[in-house]
């Protein structure tokens, strides 16, 4: 992997939140690749209860300050960094007021979905994507992580589709067991049309459940990883249809190989 670059975006990366399958290996996986000398940029959502004290975080000036259209208001965009202790990674936070305050991920205290979900998965895709734009880092392959940034792949290939700097990236999800129950808000669909993403791309989103949040990450992505071992039965058996590259399961004791392999030789080669 050495001097390739990959840009990881996930919803939770340890150590800023606790263990899980998708943070477990959304901190390995850029460790393997900096080890073997590649280049890496990690991007997730500054959580409200990430301690921005204990893990160092700090407001990057040049890259904040611009805004977003999220279904026709302007949302401010914070960009923050800090980096990962003794491993010499940094790891970039998309931060808003409205969006990332309060003191949770994804669900309050009694488990509910935050009804904004829909509108901070959009905003933190087009925040990544602006941020590496102002960074002017043009990525081999994008990497990603758990559903809050399954909106990636499908702002890629339609809204950000005539932008240069990803012309050769290769972009590539990694499907795990780590869902929700019901749905995102119904008006999801709306939201992401305003952005002039066209009706056959975004129709999975009329039920934007997690299999079909999911469903369109792997519809614009040009490759597939199992990232659990077991899968929602519908996901598995889309998956298992796919005419494009599919990597299965690897543990996290033994996943280096297999995904080195696979990014050089299948997703760099597509």
């Amino acid at each position: 992997m050495k001097d390739k670059r990959i840009l990881y975006v996930s919803s939770e990366v340890v150590p800023y939140l606790p263990e899980t399958e998708i943070s477990s290996m959304s901190f390995e996986a850029p460790r393997m690749v900096n080890k073997q000398g590649g280049q890496i940029r990690i991007f997730m959502p500054r959580f409200g209860n990430i301690n921005e004290r204990r893990h160092q975080l700090h407001e990057v000036i040049r890259l904040s300050g611009i805004n977003l259209v999220i279904n026709d208001l302007d949302m401010p965009l914070i960009i923050k960094v800090a980096s990962i202790p003794k491993e010499r990674i940094q790891v970039y936070f998309i931060d808003n007021e409205e969006y990332f305050k309060r003191k949770a991920t994804l669900t309050d205290e009694n488990g509910k979905l935050f009804s904004d979900n829909d509108e901070r998965a959009i905003f933190f895709a087009k925040g990544v994507i602006e941020t590496v734009k102002k960074l002017n880092w043009a990525p081999d392959i994008i990497h990603v992580n758990g559903w809050l940034a399954s909106l990636l792949p499908l702002y890629l290939k339609e809204f950000y589709k005539t932008e240069p700097l990803f012309t050769e990236s290769k972009i590539v999800t990694s499907v795990y067991n780590q869902s929700f129950e019901g749905t995102l808000d119904k008006s999801m669909l709306s939201k992401v049309s305003f952005d002039g993403i066209g009706a056959e791309a975004t129709k999975p989103l009329e039920q934007p459940d997690y299999v079909n949040l999911m469903k369109i990450a792997i519809d614009n992505s040009d490759a597939i990883i199992r990232g659990s071992e077991e899968l929602p039965k519908e996901l598995d058996a889309y998956i298992n249809d796919l005419t494009k590259p599919v990597l299965d399961y690897h543990s996290i004791e033994e996943f280096a190989d297999p995904y080195t392999e696979f990014y050089n030789n299948t997703v760099l080669n597509s």
